[in-house]
Formats: C-alpha cells, sequence, structure tokens
C-alpha cells in the first residue's frame, strides 16, 4: 500500500492513540461511538451490520438533535502540540453527515475542561463521504480540541496534523533528539511506497513490517533517503538504526549526514550542505544496530539525512545526543 501523500503530510499526526491521545467527552454518541472518530485505520462500511441502536457506522454519530444547540466531542492529546491542520472526513455519511463543522482548543489538565476554549478553525461547510483537508493558522500549543457539529450527524475520523515543541528546561543529560516526543519528525523521504516516514521515531520498537519506514524496490540508479528534523538540536553521540521485522527486505548499507540550519533558514538539500556523521555501515535483518565509535564529530546539528542502499525498510531510527540550550 502507498504511503498517502495527502495535504499535511509533513506534519505528524496528533490524534493518534498510541501517543495517548482519547477521545474524552461526547454530547450525544447515540449511534456511534465516540471513540472510534481517531482509530488508526481508514473507516469501513458494513452494509448488513446493525446494532441495538440501528445502523453500524464507523465514526462518531450523534442522533438527530430535536432541541436548540449542537452536538461536539473533546479529545485530549497525548503530547500537546501545534495544530497546523486537521482532516474532517466523512467516509461514508451521505444523508447523516453534519452540514457545517468548526474546531476550538483550549490547555487543561482535565478530561473535559471547564475553562475557555479559543477557536482555531473557523465553521467550515462539509460534504458527505468526503476528505476535508483545513488549514489552521495559529502557532499556540494545545492540550485539547472540540470538534462541533452543526446541529448533529456523522464524522468517520478525525485527523489532527501537527507539531510537537518540547520544553528545553524538562531536558537533561543524553536523549533521543529525534524522538516524535521530542518535537522530532521526518519532513522528506524518498519513496514511502510501503511504510511512512513518520513511523521512524515513533516511541517503542516497531509491532510488525508494516510499523516502519519501507521503500518500493528501487530499479535504477540511486538510492533511498529521508531527512529528519531533530526536535532538539544539538550534537549526536549515539545512533541505532533497527530494522525489527524486516528480512528479506532490509537495506544491504546505511549511511547518515547531518547539518545545522538555523531557524528561519530553508533546508539545503545540495551536498555541499551536509557532513557524513556515519560512513556507510553494513546492516542485518530484523536487528537493532547501534553505531557510536563509528561516528565522526561533526558538532551540532538540527536534521539528518539518512541514506539506505539501495532501498528497503526501516523501523526505528535514534539519535542520541545532548541538546543544545538556549
Amino acid at each position: 500500500m502507498t504511503a498517502d501523500k495527502q495535504p499535511f503530510h509533513q506534519w505528524i499526526r496528533l490524534e493518534q492513540p498510541r501517543l495517548g491521545t482519547r477521545v474524552t467527552y461526547a454530547s450525544d454518541e447515540f449511534f456511534a461511538a465516540k471513540e472510534r472518530l481517531i482509530e488508526p485505520q481508514a473507516p469501513v462500511f458494513i452494509a448488513d451490520k446493525y446494532d441495538a441502536h440501528g445502523k453500524w457506522m464507523d465514526g462518531w454519530e450523534s442522533r438527530r438533535k430535536r432541541t436548540p444547540g449542537n452536538d461536539h466531542c473533546i479529545i485530549r492529546l497525548g503530547i500537546p502540540g501545534v495544530v497546523h491542520g486537521v482532516d474532517i472526513d466523512t467516509s461514508y455519511f451521505t444523508g447523516n453527515y453534519p452540514p457545517e463543522a468548526c474546531i476550538d482548543a483550549c490547555v487543561s489538565d482535565q478530561d473535559v475542561p471547564p475553562g475557555e476554549w479559543v477557536g482555531i478553525l473557523a465553521r467550515a461547510e462539509l460534504q458527505g463521504d468526503a476528505h476535508h483537508f483545513l488549514p489552521v493558522d495559529n502557532d499556540s500549543v494545545w492540550t485539547h480540541l472540540r470538534l462541533n457539529i452543526f446541529p448533529d450527524g456523522g464524522i468517520a475520523r478525525l485527523r489532527i496534523y501537527g507539531e510537537i515543541r518540547p520544553d528545553l528546561q524538562s531536558v537533561h543529560g543524553s536523549v533521543d533528539l529525534f524522538a516524535m516526543e521530542n518535537g522530532g519528525r521526518a519532513i522528506a523521504a524518498s519513496d514511502e511506497h510501503y511504510g511512512s516516514m513518520h513511523n521512524l521515531n515513533l516511541a517503542g520498537r516497531g509491532v510488525n513490517m508494516g510499523d516502519g519506514w519501507e521503500t518500493a524496490r528501487r530499479r535504477g540508479p540511486g538510492n533511498d533517503w529521508i531527512i529528519a528534523a531533530l526536535g532538539l538540536p544539538g550534537t549526536i553521540e549515539r545512533v541505532e538504526v533497527d530494522t525489527a521485522h524486516f528480512k528479506g527486505n532490509y537495506p544491504d548499507r546505511v549511511s547518515l549526514e547531518a547539518a545545522l540550519f538555523t531557524a528561519g533558514d530553508s533546508i539545503d538539500f545540495s551536498d555541499a550542505a551536509w557532513h557524513t556523521l556515519l560512513p556507510e555501515q553494513k546492516l542485518e535483518m530484523d536487528r537493532q544496530h547501534e553505531f557510536a565509535a563509528e561516528l565522526n564529530n561533526i558538532g551540532p546539528v538540527s536534521h539528518v539525512r539518512m541514506s539506505i542502499y539501495p532501498d528497503g525498510g526501516v523501523s526505528r531510527l535514534r539519535l542520541f545526543g545532548s541538546p543544545l540550550q538556549p
């Protein structure tokens, strides 16, 4: 399966349950449970599936509203983040989708915040059985989102695209500078035919071969690569390249280059901007490879380019080091 190249693909998905995100409240969920709103898999339609309340739908669906007002649900992000865009997905909801929706946000330590909400997405018109990719122009860090639908109906999925901004004051010693929880994210890849670049810095080891970055088989010259933006720029002291579950399709070799770009700089993709951090190293199947003595001391960096030769799959990339202090 080819990785989706949707709008906002450069950002990570903050709504993932494995990051700790939960749907903590819904004003009504008579026809379909609120938890389905952030299920990681794509929604499905099962024609002959019914439950005690009626037609089973893969999403969140409220009953027909007979009183004033509108329905809403609250999503608590597992890791607070900046929201750059959303996809309000009404797949398979045709005669029962809400005509309009908007999104508010807030910061709270409670599952159902009592405090003030700030509008981050104005009321937008929706269509049935469709994706709605909507940009969010707000640079604040939020812990909760409130999806408001007008007046009622069903939403299959809510995808929340953004970034995590770590608090440098809480980071001490050597850490994974690329870890998603520390704000790291992959920003570009040569190919993502079988697995997304955004899997590379998830917590824990990969659960299966689909839980990593994997390219199509390369039939021409060259090699595949990804570029990682470190959440915490710093000096890299140890690297882990994990090929867990990749056995007949792991890369033969790997190398790392790195560069330091200051805030506001555009990424320079030319080879002259990058310095060799890890010369080419042989890889083995289904194994965690650790490199430390093999690394070149090139000082602080903000971005890393991992090249694999010629193609294949990598489950996780860890870049341990000491962050630069402000």
